[in-house]
């Protein structure tokens, strides 16, 4: 399953530079300003767009015109401000966006780059196939036009419920389940807000975004994954990212991948969903994940896991599988964040997934102090440089709380990006508690535990569970 998060708008080891991320990026804002106009262009429509909303996107196709898009980006504004745009020009308007926030990114992961010392991964991967269903993309391309010419606020009902014959024909086709995937969890936001014109407040960033993203990945080949090798070595997790949502969830492990052929070190991920009914929180959510990866056991146990020709792209996703894999040897995340951390490569990023809000770098952070304001937000300080804890990103189906986070004097985070400025999201913490270093992980609970708390939401997890399975049987013999 593919998750595209919300927008949400280092301090670093010895050595490695904390005040680099707070430094303004050059020509950040003005990009940054040039989406902005185009997305408020599409809270009212495309189809007749009011002087202002047209002045915006004008000003959104000046900000191409040095690109290899110019020409097309200002032949696209110019129908869209005629209200005559076509679907290929939709395609160039978000094809546009992207690399504008495509631009943001770069800029970001270079800045990102130089606080950590890993150089910029050049690697641009394999180029995509192409062979999805022409007509199914087609349909799905058609709808999103439709709702651009509409507006937010200008949908309605039965105009968000046409996508749903698209997305039930894509989903059977492994090929197109990505682009289902977001065309369906879209579709599910725009109805809750149904009819637009009543909307108080439009999530402007966020939809844009879905918006841009499912149309260019209506192109044939956008959404193909391609596998560009295997990974033979050592794993080492460092932490756990754990994405909720109410009828989903998916865990993501962050790990160093050491190679056995002794070449340099490198981030990869590995990712496991699985649905979930509403009624499974907290500890419970492992219960659904960890049969699918013993991944999410290794992290539990503080372990590593040997690779064996484990599929890989070049974007570090490890594509898990557990024939490839077997437990390895005890490893402390926090040794292994100290030493192998900083000399681990960044991979490329894949064109579509170069958005600001999709950077999560590892990082590994000691030396700090910490403050809680009169509002609860909790920050870092090292070599006098804020950063902010993103402490709505720990998940409750662990020990990591943001009370430890404030008591800790080491953290492995993710370096993150949101609204202007770089925050960290705490995945394990060292601590002191009873005059004992402890380290806390917000996965410690993946491979299960015995801790009061998360034994207590694992049963009521399966209790949960079994009455669905028994109702479910009921709705068969029926």
């Amino acid at each position: 399953m593919q998750w595209f998060p919300p927008t949400r708008a280092e301090a670093t080891s010895a050595g490695e530079r904390a005040e680099a991320p707070a430094e303004a990026v050059a020509g950040l804002d003005e990009a940054l300003a040039a989406v902005d106009a185009f997305d408020e262009a599409l809270v009212r429509g495309l189809l007749r767009p009011r002087p202002d909303r047209a002045a915006g996107l004008t000003a959104f196709a000046e900000a191409l015109s040095g690109s290899p898009l110019a020409a097309r980006v200002a032949e696209a504004a110019e129908k869209a401000v005629a209200g005559a745009a076509g679907e290929a020009h939709f395609v160039a308007l978000a094809a546009a966006r992207t690399a504008l926030l495509g631009s943001v990114h770069d800029a970001l992961t270079t800045r990102v780059a130089e606080v950590t010392g890993r150089p910029p991964s050049t690697d641009e991967g394999l180029p995509p196939g192409g062979a999805q269903a022409p007509n199914l993309l087609v349909a799905a391309r058609s709808w999103l036009c439709d709702l651009a010419r509409s507006g937010w606020q200008g949908i309605d009902h039965d105009l968000v419920s046409a996508s749903a014959p698209v997305v039930s024909a894509m989903l059977p086709d492994p090929a197109l389940r990505r682009l289902a995937t977001l065309l369906d969890g879209f579709a599910a936001e725009l109805a809750a807000s149904c009819p637009g014109a009543t909307l108080d407040r439009v999530p402007v960033r966020r939809w844009a975004d879905l918006w841009s993203r499912a149309l260019l990945l209506t192109l044939p080949g956008a959404a193909d994954a391609v596998a560009t090798g295997t990974a033979t070595g050592r794993l080492l997790p460092l932490g756990v990212d754990l994405h909720e949502h109410a009828t989903a969830v998916q865990a993501q492990v962050h790990a160093v991948f050491e190679p056995a052929d002794g070449s340099a070190p490198r981030l990869v991920r590995a990712g496991v969903s699985a649905p979930k009914p509403d009624t499974v929180v907290g500890a419970g959510l492992w219960q659904l994940l960890r049969p699918h990866m013993s991944l999410l056991a290794a992290v539990g146990e503080g372990r590593s896991m040997d690779l064996a020709d484990m599929p890989v792209t070049a974007e570090g996703d490890l594509i898990w599988s557990d024939a490839h894999a077997r437990p390895g040897g005890a490893v402390d995340a926090f040794a292994a964040a100290r030493v192998s951390l900083p000399a681990a490569s960044a991979s490329a990023t894949a064109p579509l997934d170069r958005h600001p809000a999709r950077i999560a770098a590892p990082v590994f952070l000691e030396g700090y102090a910490t403050r809680t304001d009169d509002e609860g937000a909790l920050t870092m300080t090292v070599a006098g440089t804020d950063f902010a804890v993103d402490a709505d990103r720990i998940p409750t189906a662990g020990p990591l709380t943001p009370e430890a986070v404030a008591a800790s004097g080491a953290c492995i985070g993710l370096l993150r990006w949101d609204a202007g400025t770089f925050t960290v999201q705490p995945l394990a913490v060292e601590t002191t508690v009873r005059k004992k270093a402890v380290a806390v992980h917000a996965g410690a609970w993946a491979g299960g535990t015995a801790d009061k708390a998360g034994v207590k939401a694992e049963k009521a997890a399966t209790d949960a569970a079994a009455v669905l399975r028994e109702r479910a049987g009921r709705l068969l013999r029926k």
